[in-house]
């Protein structure tokens, strides 16, 4: 099946005008819907000391379900790695990339893609991705990672070992504030089953970026999302009614809390609404790690943190099931 590629359109000679399927309904529109001025989004350093670290990570995640990590030691020169063996990935000749093209209407959410529409009145997104498992070793499949470049592998390998240390290190801090063992969080996540799923976007220059979004708002269906963006802005997330402009921060990882945390806390953790606007000159990138459970763990309240005062405000289902109804827009 023939998909009309965003970075190819945008790419084209001739294109002053958005076509209409991108075009956003006005209460959606970046010009309808202006960010909040001056306010900043939380930045937490890994060098505090524990106890600090516990309390900055629970009011950052209470109040917004979103900050910026800095001094997580992960070196700036692998980030940039991993940035350009991305890059180079996009630069290719369109039919290299199309070799890699998934299909998720049969299933194959793996590969290269861009969101397509299911009906006339539905809107499509300005962005092209590139989806793949990292990590449990026995889930990855390399075929369909990119093979040119030739380091994509080995780069993305190491990011995967140092990502998977940061994600352990945030989950004992995350199940600390909640006042439960460090371990609680990570065993409910499903231990070292823990997936952890890159998604490369790619949002080229838009002709309209006012009436246009990259992402639409929505919330993540991982436990916790780990990115690292270039640095066009384009981030928003939404703090009391209004968007917030998320700042270009060198080095640092953008941590996103997702609905399988705000579903495990109760609510005591909230799962960041959140969008991507885009740009009219330049092109602007994301490297996103969602950290989710495997498809048959079990996720619900806590059973600590649930008694009389505190009933469980969600259901208790497998995430596989989570999944099935958040893709099909299905109530939970």
């Amino acid at each position: 099946m023939e998909v009309e590629r965003v970075q190819a359109l945008a790419s084209g000679a001739d294109l002053n005008e958005l076509p209409a399927k991108f075009i956003r309904p006005a209460h959606e529109r970046p010009e309808n819907t202006k960010p909040l001025e001056g306010v900043s989004v939380p930045v937490i350093s890994l060098a505090e000391s524990h106890d600090v670290l516990v309390k900055e990570i629970y009011k950052a995640c209470s109040e917004w379900g979103f900050f910026l990590l800095k001094d997580h030691g992960i070196s700036p020169g692998l980030i940039e790695k991993l940035q350009e063996v991305g890059i180079e990935f996009f630069k290719q000749p369109q039919e290299e990339k199309e070799k890699y093209a998934n299909d998720p209407s049969t299933g194959k959410f793996e590969g290269y893609g861009t969101k397509m529409t299911k009906n006339l009145d539905e809107k499509v997104e300005w962005v092209d991705y590139f989806f793949h498992l990292m990590s449990p070793p026995s889930n990855v499949n390399h075929q369909i990672w990119p093979q040119t470049p030739s380091s994509y592998r080995e780069v993305t390998e190491v990011y995967n070992k140092e990502l998977l240390k940061v994600t352990d290190t945030l989950l004992e801090l995350l199940s600390e504030g909640l006042g439960l063992e460090g371990k609680v969080l990570k065993s409910h996540v499903g231990g070292d089953e823990i997936e952890l799923e890159m998604k490369i976007n790619m949002y080229p220059p838009c002709p309209q970026p006012q009436l246009a979004l990259g992402v639409e708002p929505h919330t993540d269906m991982s436990a916790l999302t780990l990115l690292v963006p270039n640095d066009v802005p384009g981030l928003q997330v939404w703090k009391d009614d209004n968007w917030v402009v998320v700042d270009y921060l060198p080095n640092a990882l953008f941590v996103h809390v997702g609905d399988q945390i705000e579903v495990l806390s109760n609510g005591k953790y909230k799962s960041v609404l959140h969008r991507s606007t885009v740009n009219k000159e330049r092109t602007r990138m994301s490297w996103a790690v969602f950290c989710a459970p495997p498809h048959k763990a079990m996720i619900g309240p806590l059973p600590e943190l649930v008694d009389e005062p505190n009933p469980a405000k969600y259901s208790t289902k497998t995430f596989a099931e989570y999944r099935y109804r958040k893709f099909n827009k299905l109530p939970q």
